[in-house]
């Protein structure tokens, strides 16, 4: 796992709206199809991962100050952070004095998988809620946008209804990387849920 954040530059290539019929994620008239994400090219100003969903939606790992003032500047008015208190320490700047001094929303979630900061379904529902409710483009990032691909692909069978297979082929195309754990317990989609996925049972250890 890197543990450097590059510099944004040039972001504004990669991240701008394209041209068409909105397709929108976030707020109370989101559309009834969830597209596909796109994984964004050279993701400068995030670390690991940047992908998008539809027109107004960004899932990923952690983004630096100036990042964060370039997606305002594109429509983003709402920050989702799934990081701990320890792992914000060592960032280097203020996120959530940065997102205030925007004027944008932060709605912090954070998880860890342990007893203090469990993956559950109340993240799960303060995350639809936050999704429903903004008035703008959405920012969804953990670490690496592990935490948040989980996260995306609970949203997308439990208030999507979308199929499990395919909910987590989507979210292998941000950052899943469900094939990798090899623990007997549950893996962090599941936790969302509250339920057990028999369609990642093959990667549970017996």
């Amino acid at each position: 796992m890197r543990t450097t954040i590059t510099l944004l530059a040039g972001v504004t290539c990669f991240i701008m709206p394209r041209v068409g019929a909105a397709q929108h994620i976030a707020g109370a008239n989101a559309a009834k199809t969830v597209p596909a994400p796109v994984q964004l090219d050279s993701p400068k100003g995030f670390q690991a991962v940047l992908a998008r969903v539809g027109d107004d939606l960004y899932i990923a790992g952690q983004p630096t100050a100036d990042a964060l003032r370039q997606l305002h500047e594109r429509g983003v008015t709402t920050v989702v952070n799934l990081r701990t208190p320890e792992e914000m320490a060592g960032i280097g700047f203020d996120e959530p004095a940065e997102i205030a001094k925007l004027g944008m929303k932060y709605v912090y979630l954070p998880v860890r998988g342990n007893a203090e900061f469990p993956y559950s379904p109340a993240t799960l529902d303060a995350f639809t809620r936050a999704l429903r409710e903004s008035s703008g483009a959405v920012l969804l990032h953990c670490t690496v946008a592990w935490r948040a691909s989980h996260l995306w692909t609970a949203y997308l069978i439990r208030e999507r209804g979308i199929p499990v297979d395919s909910a987590l082929v989507q979210g292998r195309l941000i950052n899943l990387m469900d094939s990798h754990h090899s623990g007997a317990g549950r893996q962090p989609v599941e936790d969302f849920l509250g339920r057990d996925l028999a369609e990642l049972g093959k990667y549970r250890q017996p």
